[in-house]
Formats: structure tokens, sequence, C-alpha cells
């Protein structure tokens, strides 16, 4: 009977401390978005509001009566048109199918390209795929700043300062965290599966793409969500790789808002930030629940 009611006592405080873990962890989703909910309600507001009042929705507050209320809503937010602004500003949608190609490209080179080397480093025990590993992981903890004069010295050597070149030097970096997520999953592959298909009479390539491949798909959603997030909104390397004047991203066209004088469209660069960022929400939110499987695949069975 005392035992009955120790487990009853234990299983309440296990759910007292769930309740509080919950509610301490939904405090913090809050605060952690808290700065996208604000950039999203200014970019509807008008230039000279932003600052004034950034957290409300208007100028006066509701205890101020409902009509005074809905006359401050109206005085402080312009509708759609820091959006129209914006994109016509930054020609929008230009950067937008530059970003699309580089992070699309990016994301599938280093997709194709790290799970080949992953699988090939796990299969084949030389002192060379050791060494490559090596090299892949050492890349994970060399700083960006430390290559990046160098980097934009051998991009302009090589030409590779358009979308299609800068593809490749993606490739290099995110070549580390890939192939160390993939190789994790790759041990846990069985070798009999692999075995049963050169049986069949499949080569090395139709053996990895018809039979590993597939099975890699927890960890190749993982990687690509990972890469495509760090791909869209990166401005350092573009800047430092891509000709600026010809080729703009995203991040850089919404840079250029910032003007010589020191002047700054607020309304506009709000409008264009919510623009950048919904494509990549999107496209996590859809694959969110692939990244914790991913992960977990690759850490246990590495």
């Amino acid at each position: 009977m005392a035992k009955k009611n120790n487990n009853q006592v234990s299983a309440v405080r296990q759910a007292k401390h769930s309740w509080i873990w919950t509610l301490a962890f939904t405090v913090i989703s809050i605060l952690w978005i808290a700065p996208i909910l604000v950039v999203l309600l200014n970019s509807f507001k008008r230039k000279a509001f932003i600052f004034r009042h950034p957290f409300t929705l208007g100028t006066e507050p509701l205890s101020a009566g409902w009509d005074k209320f809905i006359h401050g809503v109206e005085r402080a937010f312009c509708g759609w048109l820091n959006y129209s602004n914006g994109i016509r500003k930054t020609n929008f949608w230009n950067s937008f199918g530059i970003s699309l190609f580089i992070t699309v490209g990016s994301v599938a080179l280093i997709i194709i390209c790290c799970s080949m080397c992953a699988w090939y480093i796990t299969r084949v025990h030389t002192k060379v795929t050791k060494t490559i590993y090596v090299l892949c992981l050492f890349s994970m903890i060399v700083p960006f700043q430390m290559v990046m004069f160098t980097l934009s010295k051998f991009a302009n050597l090589l030409h590779l300062s358009n979308p299609l070149g800068i593809i490749v030097v993606y490739l290099g970096f995110g070549a580390g965290l890939a192939v160390f997520m993939f190789t994790g999953f790759v041990k846990g592959i069985s070798l009999e599966i692999e075995e049963a298909a050169m049986i069949d009479g499949c080569t090395p390539l139709q053996t990895f793409f018809k039979v590993v491949f597939p099975i890699l798909k927890p960890t190749t959603v993982t990687v690509a969500i990972l890469e495509a997030m760090w791909v869209w909104n990166d401005y350092l390397l573009p800047s430092l790789v891509l000709n600026i004047n010809k080729y703009k991203t995203i991040p850089i066209a919404i840079q250029f808002l910032k003007q010589s004088h020191g002047q700054i469209d607020w309304g506009a660069m709000m409008a264009v930030l919510v623009l950048a960022i919904l494509p990549i929400i999107i496209f996590y939110i859809a694959c969110q629940k692939y990244i914790i499987e991913g992960v977990l695949a690759g850490a246990v069975k590495g």
C-alpha cells in the first residue's frame, strides 16, 4: 500500500514538473518569436510611427475608448504600401530568383556530393578516407572570418563571382556538417542490403541511388533544412564572392535600402524582411518533423 502511494506521489510530481516545464518553454518560445512578430506588425505601419509606437497596434491605448483606439490604428497603419515600396526599391523578385537558384542549387549539390562521400568514407576504410573525414570535421571548426579574404580572392581568380560559381563555394563550406551527419546514418545501414543489390547486378552507383539513398531520407531532409536556412539567409559570403552590381541576393538587396546618407525606409525594410523569411519558414514547417528524426538517427547509429 505504501509503495502504491509513493508511486502515485511520484506520478503527481512528474505531472507538476511537466506542467511547469511546458509553461516555461511556452514563455521562452513567445520571447523567441517576439522579434518576428514585431517586424510583421511594423511592416504595415507608417514610417513615422515605427519608432514612436513599435510595440502597439495604434497610437492610442484601448483604455482611451474604442473610437480613439480605432482612429489610432488607422493613423498608424498604411496597409500594403510598405510592401509595394519594398518590392519596387529592392527589385525584390529578381533578388528572390537569384536567392532561390543559389539555395536550391547549393542544397542539391551538397546533398548529392556529401551523401556519396559519406557512403564512400564509411564503406572504404583507408588512410585517405580517414583523412577526408578529418578534414571535413576540421572545416566545421575553422571560423569563416579566417579564410574569407583568401576565399574571395580565389573566387575572383576562378571566375566564381556569379550565382553558378558561388554554388561550388557553398558546397565547400557546407560539406563538413553534411558529411558528418550522413556518415553517422550510413554506419547504421546493414551491409547485407547492399551486397544483395550487387548480387542482383547493381553497379556501385545503382546501389547507392536505388538502395542506400532512399534509406537516407530522414537525414537528407534534415541536412536540406539546415543548409537551406544557412544559404538563404547568408549575407557575408555572397557580398564577398558575388558581383553585387549584377547579382543581389535578398539579404544584399535589403541592405541596399540603407541609403548613403544614413536614411532608411524602415517600413519598406520591415516589409521586405517579412517576404524574405516567409519562404524559409514555410519550408521549415513543412519538413520540421524530419529534423529530430534525422539528428537522432545519425547520433544513435553513429
